[in-house]
């Protein structure tokens, strides 16, 4: 085993939350047995406030400065592939795990196809296979109404997305060596790039946060009935979802949408209003 690299994901200059879940598997991976520690890797623009004290279980953290790294080289995440392609030349680690956000799911795919390894996506959970030395995962299948456990074969490099919200992220603070890696040369044939962002305008609980959550459905019949669904939640101090005919519907943003093919949540109460309760939708309640 030559170790696992996080692929952490950096918002507003600091680690992410969903940076310390993944943490938390590269730690449970290394209780079971897997040698080499684990290594975070942070990109973006600006990395001055990144730290040590903000990745606990890291045994170290490489940083990639470069402007094309910006929100994680948001335009079709040509920079980060290649930067973390050339990093994994030096580094030759056995696991690579990204979390399946919208960077991690497209990003760790084509950075499989860039290595020639195999990758397994929408992962909860995940365990080192004491027979083979190989990692095992358990990820959803047949729209999630079962779960199936997979193995890689061969001896190459595994690289694995997991589910936000599975997993309790790591607590404490990190004591991890920092180190920088020049990435100029890595992201020098970038062949996309980010032109303008356009931010939604939100207030209250994020959706991925929120421990209360008021859903809607087809069955509400219109888009006037979110708005119902809106002050119950401020009420609650909640925040809003909806399947995804509602959001296909065009009633609310897609932004919205908890599912297979949505947002994955972890809400202490959930309530559904005009939802039909689908394996595809009840696969996004962690």
């Amino acid at each position: 085993m030559s170790g696992i690299l996080v692929i952490a994901e950096v918002d507003d200059g600091v680690i992410a939350p969903v940076s310390g879940e993944l943490l938390a598997v590269a730690c449970k991976l290394v209780d079971e047995g897997v040698e080499g520690g684990v290594t975070l890797l942070a990109m973006g623009d600006d990395l001055s406030n990144v730290s040590a004290t903000h990745a606990p279980g890291a045994d170290r953290i490489v940083l990639m400065s470069h402007p094309s790294l910006k929100d994680g080289g948001t335009g079709g995440f040509d920079a980060p592939v290649l930067a973390v392609a050339r990093l994994n030349e030096s580094l030759s680690p056995d696991v690579i795990l990204f979390a399946k956000t919208d960077f991690g799911a497209v990003a760790g795919p084509r950075l499989a196809f860039k290595l020639g390894a195999p990758v397994a996506q929408d992962c909860v959970d995940v365990t080192l296979d004491s027979v083979t030395g190989r990692i095992a995962v358990t990820r959803p299948v047949f729209g999630g109404n079962a779960l199936a456990v997979f193995g890689f074969n061969g001896d190459g490099i595994q690289i694995v997305t997991i589910r936000p919200g599975v997993f309790d992220p790591m607590e404490g603070e990190g004591t991890a060596s920092v180190e920088e890696f020049d990435a100029s040369e890595a992201v020098a044939g970038v062949r996309s790039r980010l032109v303008e962002t356009i931010v939604q305008e939100s207030e209250g609980v994020r959706l991925e946060d929120a421990d209360v959550i008021i859903s809607g459905g087809r069955g509400l019949g219109g888009p006037e009935p979110f708005e119902q669904l809106q002050e119950l939640a401020d009420i609650l101090g909640g925040a809003v979802g909806a399947s995804r005919a509602a959001c296909d519907a065009g009633w609310v943003d897609h932004s919205y949408q908890v599912g297979l093919t949505g947002k994955s949540v972890k809400p202490t109460v959930y309530l559904s209003v005009g939802i039909s309760g689908a394996s595809q939708h009840m696969a996004g309640l962690s």
